[in-house]
């Protein structure tokens, strides 16, 4: 290293000390100790016998961890009052019974604003869905098959007025912990900016693994009927891939694509 080199970087022994900080880095402990504290209440350290379960957000502050019951966690932050903020931008549970990757590994980490989406397979790739499926949209038969072979998760949304959510999210909550849904289950907080009285539905987001397996998908759907929470909407529940998230395909897009594949009426008819 030359004199110039070294009077920007530092010597080489300092240079060699910087290298084995950020290689020792531990990024989800930077998370929990930076944010937790904003996050509501901090998560209870209760050691679980956790050697057979996953948790793709572990260390994630707001989301279930393992460390913390189910009670503890729907406590900690209940939607209703549980306000929106930058470091809370939904409130999340991962099925503990299904392996996924971890979050601060998956590739959504680098597509803004869809850092929350449905935790990721195994080798999915995500980069070549939103690069490829955006040059591809006109071209509906190859975006349909980039689809396929890439991002399969989808959700079931249900929309809930703010009086009713916490009890919905509870029931939905437990039920995704007790793996009788799908892979993960959301829901939105509070946004004081964007809803200063506090009436506006919140949406809830039941990810199922695979869209393309309509028996795991009924079977979703159909416990969701069983805890009485689609009557309760008044209304269908809509199915959308992760993938139209990812490529920007909402309700009114330049496409005329519609934002969902199908509704609880087309499943169950």
């Amino acid at each position: 290293m030359d004199s110039d080199e070294s009077d920007f970087y530092g010597d080489d022994e300092m240079v060699g000390d910087l290298e084995s900080r950020v290689t020792a880095f531990d990024i989800s402990q930077w998370w929990e100790e930076t944010n937790a504290a904003s996050v509501g209440r901090k998560v209870k350290k209760e050691p679980l016998d956790s050697t057979k379960l996953h948790n793709p957000y572990a260390g994630v502050p707001y989301a279930w961890q393992l460390t913390e019951t189910v009670n503890d966690f729907l406590d900690r932050l209940p939607p209703e009052t549980t306000e929106h903020s930058e470091h809370l931008p939904w409130i999340f549970i991962c099925n503990p019974y299904i392996h996924r990757q971890e979050k601060f590994n998956s590739q959504n980490q680098r597509s803004r604003g869809n850092e929350d989406e449905a935790p990721e397979e195994e080798g999915s790739r995500l980069d070549t869905l939103v690069e490829g499926g955006t040059e591809r949209l006109e071209i509906l038969l190859n975006y349909k098959q980039g689809v396929e072979n890439t991002k399969k998760t989808k959700a079931w949304m249900l929309f809930y007025q703010p009086k009713d959510v916490n009890e919905v999210w509870n029931i939905i909550a437990r039920a995704t912990a007790n793996n009788e849904l799908g892979i993960a289950a959301k829901v939105a907080p509070w946004n004081p900016y964007t809803d200063p009285t506090g009436r506006k539905d919140r949406i809830i987001c039941v990810y199922t693994a695979n869209f393309s397996d309509m028996t795991d998908v009924t079977r979703v759907l159909r416990r969701l009927r069983e805890l009485k929470l689609v009557e309760l909407m008044g209304r269908p529940i809509y199915y959308k891939p992760d993938a139209f998230t990812y490529l920007g395909i909402a309700h009114g897009n330049h496409w005329g694509m519609k934002a969902s594949i199908y509704s609880s009426k087309d499943v169950l008819s």
